[in-house]
C-alpha cells in the first residue's frame, strides 16, 4: 500500500483524453504498487476519504501513470482541478465480472461471442457496465441486443453508441 498527496490535473489538448481530470502517479510510486509493470492495471484504496475500487491506472510513459477522476468522484470529494488530494492505493486483483445476461445472450451468436471475448477485459467492461446501468428490463434487453449487433458488425463501443444515436434520431 502506498500513500501520496498530489494535485488534480486536467488535460487541455490530449486527443481522446482532452478535458479529462486525473491525478499523476509518479514512476517510483507505481513501482511500489506493481514492480516492473508498464501496462494499465487496477487499484483500490481511498481518494481523501472516498473509497475507490477497480480503478484503472493508465500508463503515460517513463513509468508514470494517471488515475482518471470521473465527475461523480470529483463531486463526491468536492474537489476539482488544482485541488490537493490524499491517495492511499494498492493493487486491486479482483476479477471484473461481465454481465451474466450478456454472456448468456452472446452464446447464441458464435461470431459475436468470439469478437467479444477477443476484446481486452477493460473494453468488455464498457459494454457490461452500460448494460448493467440500465434502469429497466426493456432498456437492458435493448442494450444487450445492440452489443450483439455491434460485435457481429465489428464495431467499437463508440461506434455502437453513435449507430444507436443515429437510429434514434431518424
Amino acid at each position: 500500500m502506498v500513500e501520496i498527496s498530489t494535485t488534480i490535473l486536467q488535460f487541455a489538448e490530449k486527443g481522446e483524453k482532452t478535458g479529462w481530470s486525473y491525478v499523476c502517479i509518479p514512476s517510483d510510486v507505481a513501482e511500489k504498487l506493481k514492480p516492473g509493470f508498464k501496462k494499465s492495471f487496477r487499484v483500490k484504496g481511498k481518494l481523501d476519504n472516498y473509497p475507490i475500487a477497480r480503478q484503472a491506472l493508465l500508463p503515460m510513459g517513463n513509468g508514470e501513470f494517471i488515475l482518471p477522476l470521473k465527475a461523480a468522484v470529483r463531486k463526491a470529494i468536492h474537489k476539482n482541478k488544482g485541488a490537493m488530494v490524499k491517495l492511499i492505493l494498492e493493487e486491486d486483483n479482483r476479477a471484473l465480472k461481465v454481465s451474466a445476461e450478456l454472456l448468456e445472450c452472446l452464446s447464441d451468436s458464435p461470431k459475436a461471442e468470439k469478437k467479444f471475448k477477443s476484446l481486452p477485459v477493460s473494453h468488455q467492461m464498457y459494454y457490461s457496465n452500460w448494460i448493467e446501468s440500465a434502469r429497466t428490463i426493456g432498456t437492458k434487453a435493448k442494450r444487450i441486443g445492440l452489443t450483439i449487433v455491434a460485435m457481429e458488425k465489428n464495431l467499437t463501443y463508440g461506434e455502437m453508441l453513435k449507430m444507436n444515436a443515429q437510429s434514434v434520431n431518424k
